[in-house]
């Protein structure tokens, strides 16, 4: 019993190496193409996946202590930093700009972040924010191009792979009908061989295409999560220096 099993497990990769060792030329190349492909395709999606699994619990773990802070620049002055998170990517830049701007009024922005200044020099004219909110904006859209990087060519594998797989197709049962004319016989153990080799390419792209698919749905939920999320923050984080530094709010 335990050898039936054991035949049955072998078959499916047993007839994908005789298709394989069939095929013309091209096939061949297609499906080392192919296989070149998946190996890619699934290195980005396992990249990809730590990468934004790091960046939402940093972006958790930031939000948690940024909402408990009263001051909007707490954590700035304290150096806490959350390098894997989007969100304070931000906030950082954010940052960054108002001490530019505290900068500017004479003041030096490190008596700011130590929560030096006294209430009247904590002002920022509506034409300071402004300039303090689009480079806040301007982040966010960065960050948010820096979160689809490589998604582009995760979502050629998942356009291209079965088209390749289908030339690979066409091009085989052309050869297979082409070889089966010039030898002049027509019975199927002539013309089967062709044609499973050339039906192997269809299912390669297949298997390249299906789980690439499944990856960039859910890769790009997980972006499309973190972007909304990056956005609101910014306009949180605007609001919070709205309200604590700008004169005459």
């Amino acid at each position: 019993m335990m050898l039936d099993h054991l035949v049955l497990f072998q078959l499916p990769l047993a007839d994908f190496l005789y298709s394989f060792r069939e095929s013309n030329p091209s096939g061949k190349v297609i499906v080392i193409l192919l296989f070149i492909g998946s190996i890619y395709a699934w290195t980005i999606m396992a990249t990809k996946y730590a990468e934004l699994r790091r960046a939402r619990l940093a972006s958790r773990r930031f939000l948690q202590i940024f909402r408990k802070e009263k001051d909007p620049l707490a954590m700035y002055a304290r150096k806490q930093q959350f390098f894997d998170s989007p969100l304070y990517r931000v906030y950082e830049e954010g940052c960054k700009a108002l001490g530019q701007e505290i900068e500017a009024l004479g003041h030096n922005p490190d008596e700011l972040f130590m929560a030096n200044l006294s209430p009247d020099a904590e002002t920022l004219s509506l034409h300071q924010f402004e300039g303090i909110k689009n480079i806040a904006d301007r982040s966010v859209s960065d960050h948010n191009l820096f979160l689809e990087r490589r998604m582009t060519l995760l979502a050629t594998a998942v356009t291209t792979s079965p088209f390749l797989g289908l030339l690979g197709t066409v091009w085989g049962v052309m050869s297979a009908f082409t070889g089966m004319a010039a030898v002049g016989t027509s019975t199927l153990s002539a013309v089967a061989p062709g044609i499973a080799a050339a039906l192997m390419t269809t299912v390669m792209g297949l298997l390249v295409a299906l789980p690439s698919t499944i990856g960039y749905n859910l890769l790009s939920g997980t972006i499309s999560e973190l972007q909304v999320q990056t956005t609101n923050f910014a306009q949180e984080f605007t609001d919070k220096i709205k309200s604590s530094y700008l004169r005459n709010h």
